[in-house]
């Protein structure tokens, strides 16, 4: 069975949930759905970005599972090549060994000012394990930006397909990407429950 199937995803039949779960059983709700309800528009969001799914409901359940299997399974990671470990010189014209590979561990030249030396050296564990705690501590930070801005993205792309006729709407946006949750969750608590609380699960994790 092909990874795709398992993708979460939500279906709403206008303002209303209409199912939540793995991309196959969303997919043949949405067809059933279809056949049964031609007035209220019904669309599906991926629940990783907000966007919308846009299934190929033709034919039969069968031939709907056929090509929900073409398609591609989402990699977790690319390959990453493999790194091969090298000796350098030091600065006094000795050998380095291979210092720790089991961690991976490379040098490479690194190009400071006299302070920042100064600074480096003055620092418990030695300028090599500074640098290292600095680049993991840069590493972190930068994570946890992108990883909001992606959830404020996911949660706009939603509200954007199914909201954007809401009272609100705009206001809701400025406190969205202003990470304001109490403001956020003010401009759409008169919202349709379903909505308000997938947008804010988009948004923040939770719903409103």
């Amino acid at each position: 069975m092909s990874e795709a199937f398992s993708k979460p995803c939500t279906a709403f039949a206008g303002h209303r949930l209409l199912v939540a779960g793995p991309l196959i059983e969303v997919a043949l709700a949405l067809k059933n759905a279809i056949a049964s309800e031609t007035a209220t528009p019904i669309l599906a969001f991926d629940d990783a970005s907000g966007r919308v799914v846009d299934f190929d409901l033709r034919g039969s359940k069968a031939e709907l599972i056929a090509r929900l299997a073409q398609l591609p399974a989402n990699t977790a990671s690319p390959n990453m090549p493999s790194i091969k470990e090298e000796s350098t010189s030091a600065s006094n014209g000795e050998t380095v060994g291979r210092g720790r590979p089991k961690l991976g561990v490379i040098a490479r030249e690194v190009t400071l000012l006299p302070r920042h030396w100064d600074w480096l050296a003055a620092q418990s564990g030695g300028a090599s394990a500074t640098l290292r705690r600095l680049v993991e501590e840069a590493r972190r930070s930068a994570g946890s930006t992108q990883e909001v801005r992606k959830a404020q993205e996911a949660a706009y792309r939603f509200m954007s397909a199914i909201a954007g006729d809401l009272p609100g709407f705009e206001e809701a946006t400025r406190a969205l990407f202003a990470d304001d949750r109490a403001r956020f969750k003010k401009q759409i608590v008169d919202w349709p429950k379903d909505v308000r609380d997938y947008a804010a699960k988009l948004a923040f994790g939770t719903d409103l």
